[in-house]
Parts: structure tokens; sequence; C-alpha cells
């Protein structure tokens, strides 16, 4: 049993991995477009960096909620919670963000050899100062993750954020700054959602011997209320960004006729999984003589949020839709 749990996580991260590698071939087939060179390992790369955000903001945003169940105080004045995995994740969220900054240091393509990364150009340019923030941030979380106060952490995590959301919508692009707006709101939410769930479920392992429970009830109804606000805004920060890149005239033919399209749509039907889990998990809570019966379809929910991350990663890496 003890070897089982590790051998399942690696399982599925693995098959995690294959959507992003061989997502951009598969979605392009029978589009007419073309990939960028590498672009199955940029999207491997990028579905680790929104990982790596996911960790670290959902223990900083469960380990709040849990010091407002009752209870739970210890004498340090904070309850008992798992093991840390911040630094693990700046880590990789420090590769992965490497790994992409040495693509935009060789003008977008895949180096060949260090020789072929121009470290200097990244200053020229806004996407290469945006990816030596990353890079930076990431470093910088790590430091605090293992630091006395790890909740400083949440700076440079905020500062991956803006950069990402400022990377996705280029000066070029018609309004810029409301794409930004918009991919900040959604990056950050679907972060506290999916890390949220992970820590939430974890910490009940801890919880159940310690405090009962009733204690993890009490913590899974708290995310729970907060989820459904964030599940609120990830739909309509999502559905506004599809609007703008795709018009309400085209967007069924392009869900179907694009590469982006055919992403966007398997996340779709993948966030609205997701959101069945959660009711099932949340009735479950409610009704249920065991409340912690809830675990079951919420330990689904974190796997069908890890493919959500991976296709999420899968679409940074596609031709953006043409505005018909």
């Amino acid at each position: 049993m003890t070897l089982t749990r590790p051998v399942a996580v690696l399982v599925l991260v693995a098959l995690a991995a294959l959507i992003p590698l061989f997502g951009p071939s598969s979605a392009l087939h029978g589009t007419g477009e073309a990939a960028a060179p590498g672009a199955g390992g940029s999207a491997l790369l990028r579905t680790v960096l929104f990982a790596a955000l996911c960790v670290p903001i959902g223990e900083l945003f469960v380990n709040r909620l849990a010091r407002s169940v009752p209870g739970t105080e210890e004498a340090a004045g904070h309850p008992v919670v798992p093991r840390s995995w911040s630094p693990f994740a700046a880590a990789a969220g420090f590769v992965a963000a490497f790994g992409l900054a040495s693509v935009v240091a060789t003008g977008n393509l895949v180096p060949d050899s260090p020789s072929d990364v121009d470290v200097g150009g990244l200053y020229s340019s806004r996407d290469g100062k945006l990816a030596l923030l990353e890079v930076n941030a990431f470093l910088v979380a790590g430091l605090c993750a293992v630091s006395r106060r790890p909740a400083t952490q949440l700076w440079p995590l905020g500062a991956v954020v803006v950069a990402e959301a400022l990377r996705a919508h280029p000066a070029t692009e018609h309004t810029p700054l409301t794409g930004s707006g918009l991919t900040l709101v959604h990056l950050t939410c679907a972060a506290l959602w999916t890390g949220g769930l992970l820590h939430a479920l974890r910490t009940l392992r801890p919880w159940h011997g310690r405090y009962g429970a009733e204690a993890g009830a009490a913590l899974l109804g708290l995310y729970a209320r907060v989820a459904a606000v964030l599940l609120a805004a990830i739909t309509a920060t999502g559905v506004w960004s599809s609007l703008r890149r795709m018009p309400p005239e085209t967007i069924l033919e392009q869900l179907t006729a694009t590469a982006y399209g055919r992403a966007l749509l398997a996340k779709v039907l993948l966030v609205a999984a997701v959101a069945a889990l959660a009711l099932w998990a949340r009735r479950r809570l409610r009704r249920a003589a065991d409340p912690l019966t809830a675990c079951a379809p919420a330990w689904a929910e974190v796997v069908v949020l890890g493919l959500v991350v991976a296709v999420s990663g899968l679409l940074t890496a596609l031709p953006l839709p043409i505005r018909w």
C-alpha cells in the first residue's frame, strides 16, 4: 500500500506529460496550421511552470483557512500541516522558466547547444525581460520557501503570475491590458483552486488522528465555499478571453477547425468534469453520514485538474485563432 500511491502518482504525471508533448501534432492535424519549432517541449515546460505556481499558492491559501478551524490551535499558534512541497515546486518552476528563457534567447527556437543561447539578448526584448523575471522570481520564491517566513514567497509568485499575464498578451494585440487583466484573474483563481484542493486533501491525513473528522470536514467546507467563487471567476474570465480571440459568430467553427479551438474545447470539457466532481464532493460533505467520504471525488477532481493544467500548457504553444 505504501508503494502503490507513489507509483500511481508517477504514472499520472507521466500520462499528463503526454498531453503537452504530443498534443500540438494531434491538435494541428488537418487544420492547415503550423506549430512553432519545439512546440511540444515548450508546452511541457509551461505546464511545469503552471503546476509550480499552483502548489505553493494553494499551500498558502489552505494554511490560512486552516487557522480559522476551531479546535486546531497548537502551542505554536498554528495547526499541524503536512510537509511543504513549495521548495520542490520552486525548483521545478525555476528549471521550467530557465528552459523557456533559453527558447526566447534563441529567437523562440529550440537551442541546439549552449552557445546558441544569447542571454544578453533577453534584456533587449519584452518577452526576454519577462522570461528573466520569471526565472529570478522562482529563485527568490524557493529561498523564501525554506526561510523562517515562507509566506513571503507570495510576492515573487505574484510576480510570476503578472509576468505570465503580460506575456500572453503582447503590445500588438487589441486592448492588451484587458487581456492581461483577464489572464491575471484566471491564472490566480486556477492556482488557488487546484493547489488549494491538493493541499487541503493532504492536510486531512495528519488532522484525522490529531483533531478528528469534524475538523477535516470543516476545512473542506471552508475550501468548498471559496472554490465556488473561484469557479465562477474562472468561468467568467475564460469565456470573456475566448470571445476576445474567437468572435461569437465564428467560435463554433473554430472550436473544431483550429488547433487552439480544439484544445480549448478539450479544456472546457475537462473543467465541466471537474465541476461535476466538485458538486458530488460537496453533496457528500453535506449529506453523508461520514463527511470525509467526499475525499474520493475530491481526489478524482485533483487528477482531472492536473489534466486541465496540462491542456492549459498546450494552449500556450498553439497558434492563436484568426479573428475572421
